[in-house]
């Protein structure tokens, strides 16, 4: 299991899977419909185009390797998915993207623009005493920031949950 997907993992049982569908209306609900009719939690669920009229889902489940595979087998079922591949064993590229609004006081505002700047991230807005901070990065790398913001006062987060891919190995995708 590769770093990023033991990141994911920490909390449990969790497993990721990639899907390539048809973008159609109605293919989200379908999809999340088979996870919830096994029984099991989305953790997270992402979604974006990659081509036209195709798009990719990363779905964290919690759930184990057996009943991941139960769910990714009638997920394909499904006539608009064209892909399904649980990825949690194989190296992966994962990233989250976080948007937090954080107070610190104005006298201490150089100093924690430059430490989110070597984490990686950067303020996106400032107002008052708040500032808004993003970052995208590895789940892992997500949560060490996380922690790196609370003693300043985390007033507000939104997460996306992880967006994940097959790492590739001589110009393909391995699995």
């Amino acid at each position: 299991m590769t770093s990023e997907v033991a990141a994911i993992s920490q909390r449990g049982r969790v497993r990721v899977l990639s899907l390539v569908v048809e973008d159609h209306p109605g293919v989200l609900e379908r999809v999340a419909s088979q996870v919830r009719r096994r029984g099991f939690n989305i953790q997270s669920l992402t979604v974006g185009p990659v081509a036209p009229g195709k798009s990719r889902m990363t779905v964290t489940v919690d759930a184990g390797h057996a009943e991941v595979d139960q769910v990714a087998k009638q997920v394909d079922k499904l006539v608009e998915v064209i892909e399904v591949t649980d990825i949690t064993d194989h190296p992966i590229i994962s990233r989250e993207l976080i948007v937090a609004r954080v107070t610190v006081a104005a006298d201490a505002r150089d100093a924690f623009a430059t430490l989110v700047s070597r984490y990686g991230g950067q303020v996106i807005d400032a107002t008052g005493e708040n500032l808004v901070v993003e970052l995208s990065a590895a789940p892992e790398r997500v949560e060490g920031f996380l922690a790196l913001l609370q003693p300043y006062g985390l007033a507000e987060l939104a997460r996306s949950g992880p967006v994940a891919m097959l790492r590739s190995t001589n110009g393909s995708a391995s699995r």
